[in-house]
């Protein structure tokens, strides 16, 4: 590949080539790990030294071409869920499935990051009729930080939304709580209505809820991994707590049917509401910062 010399740093940043068909580029720090596809622009596997993974990724997962990765830290972009008006256009938006171009890679102390990028074309504005830049940032070191940045590169202004889709690793979903969102006003996918939550968030089923108008972090205790896991972001004011359960689980192709109990969602997401009106060469960034505490270091 061309880009494997050219973006290499020994022993921090280097680009292999992947089964599945999109290469991947894997960043160390002196401390932690990260693997991405450049399909997608896709964070697959966040791992910090003599620790479990803080990602999530199904061991049922489809690595092909035009295909979404069940797991790791999915971008969703220029819409998050169903299309708001088609519904035969692709759900999350078009960008998890494309290949990204890689623009920098660097490492400095025990910091190593890339930029990718993603620029419309005739395939984009088929599904989107708009120009754009995207940029993802991803930072490695004793936290993860994934930043999306969208520029408006045309003439007339647009509305995006879009999300951080970040499955998280737990030890058992039942045990765990979320807190940072007591208080805040939720829609329930699954229940149906408006509710508030009241204390930390736990899930017992399946859970498919949008947490609205709420910029707070949110930190999983997690007692079967001895850890917490807190999950920062900015340029968001909406978050998205998912848990299939057993029974969707088990519907879903590229999901083992027992794997529900070992992950949990929180994701910074733009959406409803909170969706960005872009002016002609105005940005907007989406950001999300994933650390854990354990038992010895908290």
């Amino acid at each position: 590949m061309k880009t494997s010399k050219r973006f290499t740093i020994p022993g921090r940043a280097h680009v292999v080539a992947w089964a599945g068909g999109a290469p991947h580029l894997l960043l160390d720090s002196p401390g932690a790990h990260v693997e991405l596809s450049l399909q997608g622009g896709h964070v697959l596997r966040y791992v910090r030294a003599g620790e479990p993974p803080l990602l999530w990724v199904s061991r049922a997962a489809i690595y092909a071409p035009g295909k979404a990765v069940r797991g790791g830290v999915p971008v969703c972009w220029p819409w998050f869920g169903p299309h708001p008006t088609d519904p035969t256009k692709p759900q999350h938006g078009f960008v998890r499935t494309v290949m990204w171009e890689l623009r920098e890679t660097g490492a400095e102390g025990d910091l190593t990051w890339a930029r990718l990028g993603l620029r419309d074309s005739a395939a984009t504005r088929a599904l989107w009729p708009h120009a754009f830049d995207l940029e993802l940032a991803v930072r490695v070191g004793d936290r993860l930080e994934i930043a999306l940045t969208a520029r408006n590169t045309g003439n007339a202004p647009f509305t995006c939304g879009g999300a951080l889709h970040s499955y998280l690793a737990v030890g058992d979903v039942a045990q765990i709580a979320i807190d940072g969102l007591d208080g805040v006003s939720y829609l329930d996918k699954v229940g149906g209505g408006e509710h508030t939550q009241a204390g930390p968030v736990t899930i017992s089923g399946e859970v498919d809820r949008v947490y609205q108008d709420t910029a707070s972090t949110c930190t999983i205790s997690d007692p079967a991994l001895g850890r917490r896991v807190v999950v920062e972001k900015a340029g968001s004011r909406t978050t998205v707590i998912w848990n299939p359960g057993v029974e969707k689980a088990r519907a879903l192709k590229d999901f083992a049917d027992d794997e529900y109990t070992g992950m949990v969602c929180v994701e910074a997401v733009n959406a409803g509401d909170d969706t960005v009106e872009l002016a002609p060469w105005a940005s907007h960034t989406l950001r999300t910062l994933i650390t854990a505490y354990t038992d010895a270091n908290q």
